[in-house]
């Protein structure tokens, strides 16, 4: 984990959002832009990133030295995810300790390599997965995924202070499902609410990453195991998930600049 240099955990306050989703585009988006990207599944009971990267289901990580794990490649992202160790007819019936035994495993005992960030699809909530996270490993910082409604957005501001309590900085939001363009006709109409993910936004002084449409072709591609950015890399979607990465990379480059600016000036005179 020391040749990692930024882990980012992608995290939702509820289920049912798009956050497995928005993580492996805004992977996929820092690819794209040159960078070596890992993912890891981290949501222990519902993994569901090996149904959107294209994983067949007998596929098993190769094991190095009995006690490590090799990360599977597909389209350009190291992955490791629980959904790679079990059958999709398993459910994982443990106790919150034996989950955060299973992160800190795939987070620890599969050799990354060198990457420049490593993407953590996190469960929904504010449990065990995300405090033992936040111990075991430095985390740069995290993505707020949410939907405009207000009882997502409120679960989406448990998600924000829980992390603001353990330290982690938040980069920015994501609001899925902002509008529904009628494929018919071209009508535009807020299911959801409007403009939920700017006011969250804004109370927490944070950025909107990227504000995304209520898509079919988005829900189709990733069940079909090839995700908007790899499927249509010249659609507006994926021009979205592009600026939202950027968007992040700018949030962290700002935090660099601002922890520089902590240290005092020294001087050094013959007095």
């Amino acid at each position: 984990m020391n040749d990692i240099k930024h882990i980012i955990a992608v995290a939702s306050g509820k289920g049912g959002v798009g956050k497995s989703t928005t993580a492996v585009n805004l992977a996929l988006a820092l690819s794209s832009l040159g960078q070596r990207v890992g993912l890891l599944d981290a949501d222990i009971y519902g993994p569901s990133q090996q149904l959107m990267l294209g994983v067949a289901e007998d596929v098993r990580p190769e094991q190095q030295g009995g006690q490590y794990l090799l990360p599977l490649q597909a389209h350009g992202l190291k992955t490791m995810s629980m959904g790679y160790l079990i059958t999709e007819r398993t459910p994982m019936v443990w106790r919150g300790p034996m989950a955060g035994g299973a992160l800190t495993q795939m987070l620890e005992q599969t050799l990354w390599g060198e990457l420049d960030y490593l993407i953590i699809d996190m469960p929904p909530g504010t449990g065990d997965i995300q405090l033992t996270l936040s111990q075991k490993a430095s985390v740069s910082g995290a993505v707020i995924v949410t939907t405009p409604q207000d009882i997502a957005l409120l679960d989406a501001r448990k998600g924000i202070e829980m992390f603001r309590k353990v330290n982690v900085p938040i980069l920015g939001v994501v609001e899925n499902m902002a509008v529904h363009i009628c494929s018919e006709c071209g009508h535009r109409e807020h299911i959801f609410g409007e403009h939920g993910g700017e006011r969250i936004a804004a109370d927490y002084g944070v950025p909107l990453l990227a504000s995304l449409p209520l898509a079919l072709s988005i829900r189709e591609q990733t069940d079909s195991g090839c995700p908007t950015v790899v499927a249509e890399p010249q659609s507006p979607v994926t021009a979205i998930y592009l600026e939202a990465a950027q968007a992040m990379q700018a949030a962290l480059a700002s935090q660099a600049d601002d922890v520089v600016r902590q240290f005092p000036d020294i001087k050094i005179t013959d007095d």
